[in-house]
Parts: structure tokens; sequence; C-alpha cells
């Protein structure tokens, strides 16, 4: 008998690597649509044609989807994984202005032939987002490592790149008071705050019955509508938040300076986020969680109504103030 080895004995299998490839080609394709590549998909580096812009600046972000994963992947939901990877990035390009034109993903798993059925479901969930939101799915590294990415995990982590015109680029700078800041809702935590949620199903198994879970497990939602129906109302606020980790007031403090806000969000109409929120102490729950709020944009006080007319349920939240931080109290 040989003593000599093969890689795929080591248990990385190359050959089912290409095979996957192949087998989520047609999920890509639903991405190029109203975009292209400026060279073939599946090449070593993805290109993008900028000549449509006049003074194009580029914008980046990354982001997973954290602990939220494992729970998904319990409740076999991993479509709802991928909306989450894309949500978490593209929303963050979004709030510059830009367009987000091409998303990459990195998924660490353990076993290529074992867990290809469910990384192809989470891909189809990353191209329906992508889809609606006119992003390629630009390429990926789909890394198999035996003995170091745990069975039955996936390790997600997902990469966009946007363009935005240099003089229609969001500038938060000209925030000022007596602006208005102006709340979108979201479908539910999202991917922000799940090890206190896991914490607290561990120690209340109980609370929520399994259709509850996977109603709390709602994806990120993706505002790409409410930016779309921004311009083509022509206006362009003078700032977008993303509420995620940190909540309202951490997202918004970030650029409001000496500035800050007394907000008020309306009561949260989610069984299971109220089940949840029962057991976390009340200040933390602004801290820890988007409280029923994923969205905000900031624009002057003669464009509130436009402003909330371009997106569903959305809320006057309170007025930008000079010198007290960002403060939320949940309406009586």
């Amino acid at each position: 008998m040989s003593s000599k080895l093969t890689y795929r004995q080591s248990g990385v299998d190359t050959i089912e690597a290409q095979s996957f490839v192949h087998n989520i080609s047609a999920h890509v394709k639903r991405t190029q649509k109203n975009r292209s590549l400026f060279n073939a998909f599946g090449l070593f580096a993805a290109a993008y044609d900028l000549s449509k812009y006049k003074q194009p600046v580029i914008v980046t972000g990354t982001d997973g989807v954290g602990t939220k994963t494992e729970l998904l992947f319990e409740q076999n939901m991993p479509e709802t994984a991928g909306k989450d990877l894309v949500a978490m990035n593209v929303n963050d390009i979004l709030t510059t202005g830009g367009d987000p034109l091409l998303f990459l993903d990195y998924l660490g798993i353990s076993n290529l032939k074992r867990e290809t059925p469910r990384i192809t479901r989470l891909v189809s969930g990353m191209c329906d987002y992508l889809e609606s939101c006119n992003c390629i799915l630009a390429g990926g590294e789909t890394a198999e490592m035996p003995g170091v990415v745990p069975e039955n995990l996936v390790e997600l982590a997902g990469f966009c790149i946007g363009c935005v015109e240099k003089e229609s680029m969001i500038d938060p700078s000209r925030v000022q008071v007596g602006d208005v800041l102006v709340g979108y809702e979201s479908d539910g935590f999202h991917a922000n705050g799940w090890s206190l949620v896991r914490r607290i199903l561990a120690q209340h198994p109980d609370l929520l019955s399994r259709e509850e879970l996977r109603a709390a497990l709602a994806p990120t939602r993706l505002y790409h509508d409410v930016v779309e129906q921004m311009r083509a109302a022509n206006l362009t606020p003078k700032a977008y938040a993303h509420i995620t980790g940190g909540g309202l007031p951490e997202n918004l403090e970030r650029f409001l300076g000496d500035m800050g806000a007394e907000l008020t969000v309306p009561f949260w109409q989610n069984d299971s986020v109220q089940k949840v929120l029962q057991y976390v102490e009340e200040e933390d729950r602004f801290h820890t969680f988007n409280m029923g709020i994923g969205w905000v944009a900031i624009v002057s006080p003669d464009q509130v109504d436009t402003a909330m007319s371009v997106g569903p349920q959305s809320h006057v939240l309170g007025i930008v103030k000079q010198g007290v931080g960002v403060r939320v109290r949940v309406a009586s």
C-alpha cells in the first residue's frame, strides 16, 4: 500500500469545489441582469467599468452575520443567512449615497461535499437580495478547512464595493441643529444582539415557540427601496444611518459630534421581540438592539413630508439638538 496521500484524503476536495462553483452559476447570473462585469465571472479577480460615472468615488464595506448564524442553521434557514450577509454590507454602502455594484463572499466550512446543499441555499438567499438591488455577485472564496472550522458550522463574511458621484455623496458634516431624524422600521432584531438573545433563550428554553423563533430570525431589511425613492423624489438627505450593533445612540453619535437628539420610537409591535426584551435591562435595550428602527435619514425640516412618503412604516423620531448626546425612549 502506498504511503503517499492526496489532498482529498486530508479533507479538501478541489473537484467538489469546482462542481460547487458550477452549481451556483445560475444564481450568479440572476445578479447580472442590469449590471455586468467588465470581464467574465470566474477569473482571478472581478472588474467593473466605471466610465458612466463622471467623478466616481469608490465606497467599500465588510461585515458578517455573527452569532445569529448558529440559530439560522439550527432552524434550517440558510437562505436568511445569505440575505443577512448581503443586507449588512449593502445597507452600509447605501449610507454614502452610493450604488452597490459588486459583492463578494467568504464561506469557511469543514467539508464541502456535506455542506454543498446548505451553502447553495445560502448563496440563493444572497442572490435574492443582490438581484433586488442590482448588485453583482462578483466572486468569493469557499474555504474547506477540516479540523479548523467545526462541523455543521459555516463562517460567513461579506464584502461590498460601491460607487457614488463625488457631488452626490452623502455628507453628514452638513447636519445642523434643527434637522429632523426620520426612522424606517426594521423587520426584527436583524443581525445584531444575538449573543444576548441566545443567552436568554438558553436560560428560558420555552420562551419562544418554533414559529416565534423563526419569526424573530427574519432577515435584515434591505433599505435600497428607501434610498431609490429618495433619489426619485430628488431628495438628498444630509445623513443616513444603518442601525446595527450599538443601536440608535451609538450609530448616530458617531457622526453627530457635539450635537445629539432626544428620540421617541414607537412601541415595537413584534410579539417574539417583546418576549425577549422582558429579560433585557431597560437601558441596555437601546444600546444593543435597533428597537424597531433599522434605518434613519436626517433631513431639513422642509423635507420631512417627502422623506416620510418614500418609505413604508416611517416615523419622525426627533430633532437634532446641541450637546445633548442621543437618548431614546419608547412612546407611551
